[in-house]
């Protein structure tokens, strides 16, 4: 039973080095990934404001749906299609706005769950390799009578502890690139919601200008232009 499990040990640790360069592998992959995703869709996003609220103050509708349309960031298209719903009203908007939000979050966001949890668990794989190595190498101690047997277990665990360094190699790039990839994802949300309120703005001033409480009041007539009127029609 105990040379079973001094098997499976051996087997362990070597096996954990293996899943975790596997795993870095994957992890880089989603970096380039994400890094060119984002670089693809860069954009100067003050002026993209400044112009569709220059167009939409313009009543330019169809300029500034064009507008977004050409712009690469996923700001811009979740922006348009909450401006497709300009006709029906400021709470359509926001409707729309929240609801395009949620439907892309999965596109600037993919990938960045597997490097969160790669991130905070990687050190526990390599941990789990660096056990599984010393326990082997322990076994192998108690199994040696030679005088130099001490020195190759100081050997076997000077090898696992390896296990441990690359699984915080691992980590390390995974944590950052997590961390940087959220930031851009947070100012996606952020960039839409700016655009959305600049649309709202908009829509705003219009509806404000429009209600009947700010139509030009009537001119009121004086007492003396009054009774001059009474007296005439008397």
């Amino acid at each position: 039973m105990s040379f079973e499990l001094s098997s499976v040990a051996r087997l362990g640790a070597t096996s954990v080095l293996y899943i975790l360069i596997v795993l870095s592998i994957v992890s880089i992959g989603i970096m380039l990934d994400r890094f060119v995703y984002f670089r693809r869709r860069r954009t100067n996003f003050a002026d993209l404001a400044r112009k569709l609220a220059d167009l939409l103050g313009g009543n330019q509708l169809a300029e500034a749906e064009a507008l977004l349309d050409k712009d690469p960031s996923d700001a811009a298209q979740i922006a348009r299609g909450a401006l497709a719903r300009y006709a029906e009203g400021g709470e359509a908007v926001e409707q729309i706005l929240a609801k395009e939000i949620r439907l892309q979050r999965g596109r600037f966001e993919k990938g960045l769950l597997f490097l969160g949890t790669l991130g905070n668990n990687a050190p526990f794989i390599g941990l789990f390799g660096t056990v599984l190595g010393i326990v082997d190498a322990f076994r192998g101690l108690g199994q040696s009578q030679n005088a130099g047997a001490m020195a190759n277990v100081m050997s076997a665990i000077a090898q696992a502890l390896t296990a441990t360094a690359i699984g915080i190699l691992v980590a390390l790039p995974a944590v950052v690139a997590y961390n940087v990839f959220q930031k851009k994802a947070q100012d996606v949300e952020e960039n839409a919601a700016a655009l959305g309120n600049v649309i709202l703005a908009d829509l705003s001033t219009r509806t404000h200008e429009s209600s009947p409480r700010h139509a030009r009041p009537q001119a009121r007539q004086s007492p003396a232009s009054s009774s001059v009127s009474s007296e005439v029609s008397a």
